[in-house]
């Protein structure tokens, strides 16, 4: 089955149903619901990419002969049934390691209702399963084309951790102001996460324990408010969110029925010339583990990042991108010597300095080919899945990536 005749038969029925809410006939028309998937817009992705590290691993066994595990293929569609109603969705299929080791699911899906748009003002809401509006590229995280670098700055958009913070179930609402000197963009909204996925689990007890209870999703929160300038040379945003987990313990099971709570708190802010860009962003990111009935375990923290980017525009079609990038697991504990001295494992777990330089080839509108060089000193960032042995890993260490895209 091609992708429009996959999507068609999902959105049919939906184009049928708008047609009976609005059409005063009272029944929906085969000719109209015909009419209406005719703007049914199918797009896709396709990469493939290959990491070469050295001393640990990275998206997969890439230390030192290297590792062809990263691919991202995704099928987006949209479909407009009524002037003011709008459906969305996305399947993705990502291997990155262990942490995403394949298959298909439901990226995003949504219902997009638009109350109001005029040249001065918007405002609707979104439901379904949306994107979490952190920072400025969790959104679209998941499209090459979209991102600066292959890899995004992992102080800030975690790999590691990717599912619990990139999207949700639940409703979003969303509204602009736009006048002479800048528009305002306001996203407020209620959902429950995913947390079905051993990177949270992993996340949140580590790797050295049985776990045999089950992880709940909670009613949590987000919301970002982004100011840009009419030229787009000046972006600004603040955004957050809530992320609440529950947990239901399993027979003999060494912990209660906790609950973990992760906030973000993100400062973004952007600055576009007619060949280069800086982007800067800052994130405190506080989290607490709450009634589990483990001293360990039973905490709270407050992590911080930074990252420092320069995109310059070479040629037409090539880009180079150099970032800095710093994440400390602890703010109060920035050395991770305190860290190391109570658990007897490495201090440089708790941190990691990541210096970056990359080039990009748009080669056509379609087809794209993205190297980078990272130079990291720590290891806070790197997943447990893929390096076991905390022990085992290396404080100074490189990464290469390459990767080639194709969009349609």
């Amino acid at each position: 089955m091609n992708s429009r005749k996959f999507f068609t038969n999902i959105f049919k029925g939906i184009a049928g149903l708008a047609l009976i809410f609005s059409a005063s006939p009272g029944y929906a028309d085969e000719h109209q619901v015909a009419q209406i998937l005719k703007q049914l817009q199918v797009h896709g992705f396709l990469s493939q990419g290959y990491v070469k590290t050295t001393g640990n691993n990275f998206f997969g066994h890439s230390n030192n002969s290297g590792s062809f595990d990263f691919r991202e293929i995704g099928l987006t569609a949209s479909l407009r049934p009524l002037p003011r109603l709008q459906l969305s969705g996305q399947l993705l299929h990502r291997r990155a390691g262990e942490g995403s080791d394949g298959g298909i699911r439901i990226d995003f899906g949504f219902l997009d209702y638009n109350f109001m748009n005029t040249p001065a003002v918007e405002f609707g809401v979104r439901l379904g399963r949306m994107k979490h509006p952190l920072g400025f590229y969790n959104d679209t995280r998941d499209v090459p084309f979209t991102r600066p670098s292959i890899l995004l700055p992992q102080s800030i958009y975690f790999d590691r951790t990717r599912n619990l913070a990139l999207a949700s179930d639940g409703a979003l609402l969303y509204g602009e102001s736009r006048t002479d000197w800048g528009n305002i963009a306001i996203q407020a909204g209620a959902a429950f996460p995913q947390v079905g996925d051993k990177d949270t689990e992993t996340s949140i007890f580590g790797n050295t324990v049985p776990v045999r209870g089950d992880l709940k999703s909670r009613l949590s929160y987000l919301g970002r408010i982004t100011y840009e300038r009419p030229d787009g040379r000046l972006r600004l945003a603040v955004s957050s969110t809530q992320l609440n987990v529950g947990y239901s313990p399993g027979q003999n099971d060494i912990f209660e029925s906790g609950s973990f709570r992760f906030s973000p708190l993100i400062l973004s802010a952007q600055y576009n010339a007619e060949r280069w860009s800086v982007t800067s962003e800052y994130a405190l990111r506080y989290s607490r583990h709450h009634g589990f009935g483990n001293s360990g375990l039973d905490r709270s923290s407050t992590g911080e990042s930074f990252y420092l980017q320069g995109i310059y525009r070479l040629f037409p079609g090539w880009e180079a991108v150099l970032r800095y990038d710093w994440l400390f697991a602890n703010r109060k504990d920035r050395n991770g010597k305190k860290f190391a001295a109570a658990s007897g494992y490495p201090a440089h777990s708790q941190y990691a300095k990541d210096l970056t330089i990359g080039l990009r080839w748009n080669i056509t509108p379609s087809i794209m080919l993205s190297t980078e060089y990272h130079r990291v000193n720590g290891t806070a960032w790197l997943s447990p899945l893929d390096n076991p042995d905390i022990n085992d890993t290396k404080k100074n260490w490189n990464l290469f990536a390459a990767q080639i895209s194709y969009r349609f």
